[in-house]
């Protein structure tokens, strides 16, 4: 009977939306119940219905994000997770995993029962990720044709770990330190695997006088997880400096380098490597460079539905500067990955400058600034105008050349994407102004502006009410009509999070910059006079997007202070 129910419920959706003639509900109905196939397998092969159309129908229907999967990478899905037996039972695809989410794309939204079969056997909660039919089994198909050369990074133990392979970016052997630094290797092995699976953003080596930490960066809090002797944190740093194909003779100035550990044949991660000489030894701090944050969607992000409405329309426009802001870790590279992966189609030419180029995105031309070499920002911009662009990204705006070049192509029928260092949107237009930049310029070029933060998520394992008076919600600057409504949560901490919290979550600020915004531009105003417009016009600040997400239980008003101002 559940059966039945659910295809009904797909039936009438397709109905209302006029792509089934509502005459023939019941014969479509009857036919399938001789079928060997799901559901929207018989839809689309047998009737032939278009996949992407009851899927994007489906998807407004039910309230799932819906992506399509024919550009997916699938050696982003976890390899612990490939249970063939289940993807065939449920036609449902493990995609990634963000935190102790697992992200799951299915074509048939009524089919819950996937959901927690998966979510049973994985130990994973689970999220549903509509997708079309067709693309679907496409997706399946090369997963599992992958599944025999993966290899499963929760079942490495010790004696496995020191034959990890570290492919370097010249395709050179990788290189051994003799038989004396055997168990270093293993260690260093094991730290990174571990870094991986945990979900840490940063490692950090931190040689002391009589002391050696490593600490990860998980859910943008520093925890520490080994304090190895103090002793062996010269062999480490030269082992680490060998991976990463540094100079290990050099320890007065810092270097730069990447490691590439190879999980499996098809599967690697880069780690960018950063060395610094201190009083005790080399501190080195590993970045984990993710490619999986930049095939989330923008869905997956955190904005809320009139945030992504502004961002979607400013991507679609032929010209125009979108400006992503915020502090070092706030989330900005992903929002512009995200926008350039919506953007980036076999109709346009995408070029960005980066310092560094952290992910590398497929079909998309990626510069690396080399300012030794002469490659700076601007001489990239230049050259980038000389290439007929359609879309250019400048990693940041750092100076008033940089910013009247990119102004220029922005207003010259190219669509920019750029990143500054300032607290605020309304601070982003008036850095500019500081700058230099006229201020017809900045009124008439920048398109939106998005300022961003990233809280950490909390647990939903252990998460607990919060109780707080209304006088004490008010002071914090919840909506006055509804405080008696206010439900929150706090953190509690079990096995499955780190102190309450798993994941995060984007908190924005988006402002479309409206003629009213303009002309406080044009005429001189300052970042408080932008704002009060900003506010007049009904866009949420940080701190009034981040009480929102406290107030769906996504986080707690702790985390919303740690990251936003009163």
């Amino acid at each position: 009977m559940k059966g039945n129910h659910q295809q009904s419920s797909v039936l009438t959706a397709l109905s209302n939306e006029h792509l089934v003639p509502f005459e023939n509900v019941d014969e479509l109905f009857n036919d399938f119940s001789g079928k060997n196939k799901p559901f929207i397998r018989y839809l689309v092969d047998d009737k032939k219905l278009d996949g992407k159309k009851i899927a994007a129908i489906l998807s407004h229907r039910f309230g799932y994000p819906y992506i399509q999967l024919e550009n997916f990478d699938t050696t982003l899905v976890p390899e612990g997770v490939r249970n063939e037996k289940l993807i065939h039972k449920h036609n449902a695809l493990p995609l990634f995993l963000r935190g102790k989410v697992l992200f799951v794309a299915m074509s048939d939204p009524t089919n819950l029962d996937a959901l927690e079969e998966i979510q049973f056997n994985t130990g994973y909660s689970t999220e549903l990720i509509l997708t079309d039919e067709p693309g679907l089994q496409a997706c399946i198909e090369k997963v599992l044709e992958d599944e025999s050369d993966a290899l499963n990074i929760t079942d490495i133990d010790s004696d496995e770990l020191s034959g990890l392979e570290v492919q370097e970016d010249n395709n050179d052997e990788p290189v051994s330190t003799g038989e004396d630094d055997a168990p270093i290797v293993v260690f260093i092995n094991k730290i990174l695997l571990d870094a991986i699976k945990k979900g840490a953003s940063d490692l950090h080596f931190e040689p002391y006088e009589k002391s050696f930490r490593i600490r990860f960066r998980i859910d943008g809090i520093l925890t520490e997880i080994a304090r190895p002797p103090v002793s062996l944190s010269s062999r480490m740093s030269a082992r680490l400096k060998v991976m990463s194909k540094l100079d290990i003779a050099e320890r007065r100035v810092p270097q730069d380098g990447r490691i590439k550990p190879a999980l499996s044949k098809k599967k690697s991660i880069d780690f960018r490597v950063s060395t610094l000489p201190t009083m005790w030894g080399e501190k080195i701090v590993m970045r984990i460079l993710d490619s999986s944050s930049a095939m989330l969607g923008i869905d997956m992000l955190g904005y809320e539905a009139e945030q992504k409405q502004i961002y979607m329309e400013a991507l679609d426009q032929p010209q125009g500067m979108i400006l992503v802001t915020g502090p070092t870790g706030s989330g900005k590279t992903v929002s512009l990955y995200t926008g350039l992966n919506i953007l980036n189609t076999e109709e346009r030419n995408i070029s960005t400058a980066e310092d560094p180029v952290e992910i590398n995105l497929e079909g998309i031309n990626q510069v690396q600034i080399n300012n030794r070499a002469g490659l700076t920002f601007p001489s990239a911009l230049r050259s980038f105008l000389r290439q007929d662009p359609d879309i250019v990204m400048v990693g940041e705006i750092r100076d008033l050349e940089t910013a009247e070049i990119a102004i220029k192509a922005a207003q010259t029928g190219h669509l920019v994407l750029s990143t500054l260092h300032t607290n605020s949107a309304a601070e982003t237009l008036t850095r500019l102004l500081n700058m230099g930049v006229p201020s017809y310029n900045v009124a008439s070029s920048v398109t939106i502006i998005i300022a961003q933060r990233l809280a950490r998520r909390l647990c939903p394992h252990c998460k607990t009410p919060e109780e707080l008076s209304e006088l004490l919600l008010a002071e914090q600057g919840f909506p006055a009509d509804k405080l008696s409504e206010i439900k929150l949560f706090k953190p509690v901490g079990c096995g499955q999070c780190t102190g309450g919290y798993k994941g995060r979550v984007g908190i924005y600020e988006v402002i479309k910059i409206s003629p009213e915004i303009a002309s406080i531009i044009m005429e001189g105003g300052n970042s408080l006079d932008i704002a009060k417009q900003c506010q007049k016009e009904g866009y949420n600040n940080l701190r009034q997007s981040g009480l929102k997400k406290a107030m769906s239980g996504m986080t707690s008003l702790a985390e919303i202070n740690r990251v936003t101002s009163a």
